[in-house]
């Protein structure tokens, strides 16, 4: 494929099976889910959320390119967290918190479940066992993430008014993070998935991603 021809590939498969067309979020962004509901989905989108950083310390660990390793080591901070910056977990919690939910419940997994586990599992898996240009490749959904996020959080503000405006951290922030970090793994994917059999795992890769995302909420909708 053209570089055109990759992208356009690319770019199909999260506008044919992103997670923002799944009836759980058609459900949230109309304002239709019960507190219950809220705050099991943010249980356990919290176990992906906290397992980032390990899918992001595989594709290190694969990684021989010192200046890709370099680029991509902040993504684990971004998560993680430092002196002077939470990061994105400790944003998460602070969501589950607004809530209802107890922080030390989260952090111990009460209320994961089963199938929830079982797809994030199989993501950081994926990481770590296919080369990382292709693993980089699944990130791509960050591509679709901004504009999901900006109407998430409209949502929440319009229909959620239990939550208060400071569990929003997460969201404020990935409106616009993930289009830096969309643009950082896109112009690795199209540099270093340079061979047709390349491209073709890294399509692959981007649907298993959608694939992850679509299961994970597919156990939450269907747990009650």
């Amino acid at each position: 494929m053209t570089s055109e021809d990759f992208l356009a590939a690319l770019r199909a498969v999260g506008e044919q099976g992103y997670h923002h067309r799944h009836p759980f979020h058609v459900r949230m962004n109309a304002g239709e889910l019960t507190p219950d509901e809220v705050r099991r989905w943010v249980v356990n989108r919290f176990y992906y959320q906290r397992s980032i950083p390990r899918k992001d310390a595989a594709i290190l660990s694969n990684c021989p390119e010192r200046e890709v390793r370099r680029a991509w080591l902040h993504r684990i901070v971004d998560h993680d967290g430092h002196e002077g910056s939470e990061g994105g977990i400790e944003a998460w919690l602070r969501l589950a918190e607004g809530c209802g939910l107890k922080r030390a419940a989260v952090l111990a997994g009460e209320g994961l479940l089963p199938g929830v586990q079982f797809a994030v599992d199989a993501y950081v898996n994926f990481a770590r066992t296919e080369p990382w240009p292709v693993a980089v490749a699944s990130s791509l959904t960050e591509m679709f993430a901004p504009d999901l996020m900006a109407e998430r959080l409209a949502a929440f503000r319009a229909h959620y008014q239990w939550v208060p405006e400071s569990a929003f951290d997460y969201f404020r922030s990935r409106v616009t993070q993930a289009r830096v970090d969309s643009g950082e793994a896109l112009g690795l994917t199209l540099r270093w998935c340079d061979t047709p059999e390349l491209q073709r795992r890294a399509v692959e890769a981007l649907r298993f991603k959608c694939d992850v995302l679509w299961s994970l909420l597919d156990a939450i909708d269907h747990a009650a």
